[in-house]
């Protein structure tokens, strides 16, 4: 890694020396435009719209309009802002991080030591570490004074740069303003629904699919050419998704924990009884009094036996009706 960045931290009056970089990367797959008739990359070019000529980057200055008139600034004037040449990282006060809202993260940076002894770093760490607390700061970083928290990972200080409250939007959605009612069981089969999904965040079981498949793309392509396939690449895989098809909440919640303690997708005949339960006491009818984790299964059996004996007796008076029927259908069996 690169040092981005040279300064120190003011802990009261101690000076702790410290190296910025940054803590995260993009791992996305980097493309670039071309002319999709001839292959011909395309560039952007930086050309001025009064002399029409070609600009290089030394040669750009920064710009400010107000009212149709314009304020160029140029980078030594924009030097001079004294926040911009600050190298101190100033901490400000220690806070419980549950009082940190996470919407308000933007980016990581690790800080490492910078002399000749780390005492200084160690002791800050272990202030922090002692104290159960994080230290809000204040410091410039590429012409922006910014607000952030120094906390610990794996024995390494890390400023989280954050967002200043303005820069965070006010929610407000009419919808919610809605009255909804929830009822009880629903409420009791949600919470069993996330009670069959609980557990202990490990970020490495997570892969992001868009960019293996991307990948894959790739690879694919470099290999066939313009005869390339995608179906044949992708099989099933595309064109997977929900549908947005609006369904019972009861029943979806229903569906779902019986996936989960199933270990897949629900027996047909349990989907069946599902769409049918229409006799009978349902869990999610007004006078049901079924458990929220047992009155599926518990409906779904009654259901079931009360379906399995009106076949055998559809299936009886078939056979003495139609007996022909009968054994054209018990080929039919044999033959699948």
């Amino acid at each position: 890694m690169r040092a981005i960045w040279k300064g120190a931290i003011a802990f009261g009056l101690v000076n702790v020396p410290v190296k910025v970089y940054s803590a995260t990367e993009d791992h996305d797959i980097s493309l670039h435009q071309v002319h999709n008739a001839d292959g011909g990359r395309i560039r952007y070019q930086r050309r001025c719209e009064v002399c029409s000529k070609i600009i290089d980057y030394s040669d750009i200055d920064k710009a400010f309009e107000d009212e149709g008139r314009t304020v160029v600034l140029s980078k030594d004037e924009l030097k001079s802002i004294p926040a911009e040449n600050s190298h101190e990282i100033e901490v400000v006060q220690f806070v419980p991080s549950e009082q940190l809202e996470p919407m308000m993260f933007e980016k990581s940076y690790y800080l490492e030591p910078d002399s000749k002894s780390p005492k200084a770093y160690v002791l800050l760490r272990r202030a922090l570490e002692d104290t159960d607390r994080v230290a809000i700061v204040q410091f410039a970083l590429r012409e922006k004074t910014r607000l952030g928290a120094l906390r610990i990972k794996d024995e390494v200080l890390v400023l989280q740069s954050l967002l200043w409250p303005d820069e965070v939007r006010d929610a407000s959605f009419p919808a919610l303003d809605t009255s909804i009612r929830i009822s009880a069981q629903e409420r009791e089969m949600s919470a069993a629904l996330v009670e069959s999904m609980a557990a202990d965040f490990e970020p490495e079981h997570f892969t992001d699919d868009y960019q293996v498949q991307f990948r894959k793309l790739i690879d694919a392509k470099l290999e066939k050419g313009d005869s390339l396939d995608t179906d044949e690449t992708f099989g099933a895989e595309a064109g997977e998704g929900g549908n947005g098809e609006v369904i019972d909440l009861m029943e979806a919640l229903k569906r779902s924990l019986e996936r989960k303690r199933g270990g897949g997708k629900p027996a047909a005949s349990e989907d069946a009884d599902a769409d049918d339960a229409g006799t009978g006491e349902s869990a999610d009818s007004p006078g049901g009094k079924a458990p929220a984790k047992a009155g599926a299964k518990t409906a779904g059996t009654r259901t079931t036996s009360a379906r399995t004996a009106a076949a055998k007796s559809s299936e009886t008076k078939t056979a003495a009706a139609k007996p022909a029927a009968k054994a054209t259908t018990t080929r039919a069996r044999k033959g699948a």
